[in-house]
């Protein structure tokens, strides 16, 4: 009951600061210009230093301590799994200098951005051109329900779940699961789905995804003729499977909580997705360090062009995200329960909701 009183005490809060943030939105959207680009512009400006300094705390520790767990796999295989977590750490920093690069945020220079974001993309498994394009498609369309299943985490409405025969529904509901999504799912989403060329693609994506294959067969190939196939899978398989459960996780968190943004495309607006469909994940220092500050989502997507160091400050110095929902850590952890948008009552809920919802109805 005290769960419940709390549960209910939060919801009706997130509801209070949404209607208030809902209202400023509808003010600003009627002046009829993008109210955020003059004043986010200033936060828009990669700083070299600050950037060198990001490489120096991600992508060089990274290849460090993958160093340091090859030298001691065959010595202590349980020392080597602990350093496994730090390096998972920077690995998932890595992905952050990687999707700025994407982005354009990270580097002056266009053509820069593009060089380092091949050559990082390498170490976390991905084609530079082909998750640039899914990620461009997933800021256009994030929040809205006309648009979903591509760049975002697969998500059905109630309505839709109903309507599938048993079989669809219990894809659905293993998809979901947490030991699929966040044990499996890190092999398909970094190893495995990255290596097909999708048949829609444009030719020069084609043309990356293949070149990035065989620029990763080398390496790995010649890690393996290195070191041996054994330690290499015992080193880098570990890397893969905590790495990317976090990123799936922060990924799923800051789009898939109570009181996210949905809207169908005729209803849909950016500044909307962006201040009410992206949450705030205010995490514990050191683990905002090692996200690279991506859990300032709602800052990030209404301005994509800020580089990860100048997320907070554009949060902590402007007024029109503090009213963007707010998860802690707790609330992030408990968020991986919803699993279906309701449309009738707007909100993410669990499978045991949504079933009984159909037996009130």
């Amino acid at each position: 009951m005290h769960t419940q009183a709390l549960s209910d005490s939060t919801t009706s809060e997130l509801e209070a600061d949404q209607q208030i943030l809902a209202s400023k939105l509808s003010d600003w959207s009627a002046s009829g210009r993008p109210f955020w680009r003059e004043q986010l512009a200033p936060y828009a400006r990669p700083n070299m230093t600050r950037s060198v300094l990001d490489v120096a705390t991600s992508v060089v520790p990274y290849l460090v301590l993958w160093v340091l767990m090859y030298l001691m796999v065959g010595h202590s295989y349980l020392l080597t799994l602990l350093l496994a977590i730090p390096t998972a750490g920077f690995l998932v920093r890595t992905f952050v200098v990687f999707h700025d690069c994407a982005h354009g945020a990270f580097l002056p220079s266009k053509r820069a951005n593009a060089l380092l974001g091949v050559a990082v993309g390498l170490l976390v498994f991905e084609t530079f051109a082909a998750w640039r394009h899914a990620h461009a498609v997933h800021h256009a369309s994030a929040g809205d329900l006309d648009r979903r299943g591509v760049g975002d985490v697969p998500t059905i409405t109630v309505a839709e779940y109903r309507a599938r025969p048993w079989r669809g529904r219990l894809a659905y509901r293993l998809f979901r699961h947490p030991l699929v999504m966040f044990g499996v799912g890190p092999i398909v989403a970094l190893v495995i789905q990255p290596r097909f060329v999708p048949r829609s693609a444009r030719p020069r994506i084609k043309r990356a995804v293949l070149l990035t294959d065989a620029a990763l067969f080398a390496l790995v190939g010649g890690a393996c003729w290195l070191v041996g196939w054994r330690d290499y899978l015992l080193v880098q398989g570990p890397l893969v499977m905590l790495g990317g459960a976090v990123g799936i996780w922060l990924f799923f968190v800051q789009h898939q909580f109570d009181g996210v943004y949905w809207e169908n495309g005729d209803r849909w607006t950016f500044a909307d997705a962006a201040l009410r469909g992206s949450s705030y994940l205010k995490l514990p220092r050191v683990l905002q360090f090692f996200s690279g500050n991506i859990g300032l989502h709602h800052v990030h997507h209404l301005s994509a062009r800020i580089p990860n160091y100048n997320l907070q400050r554009a949060h902590d110095e402007n007024r029109m995200f503090h009213d963007t929902p707010t998860l802690s850590l707790a609330d992030a952890l408990r968020a991986t329960r919803l699993k279906l948008y309701d449309e009738d009552g707007r909100q993410m809920v669990t499978f045991a909701q949504a079933r009984r919802m159909a037996v009130e109805s």
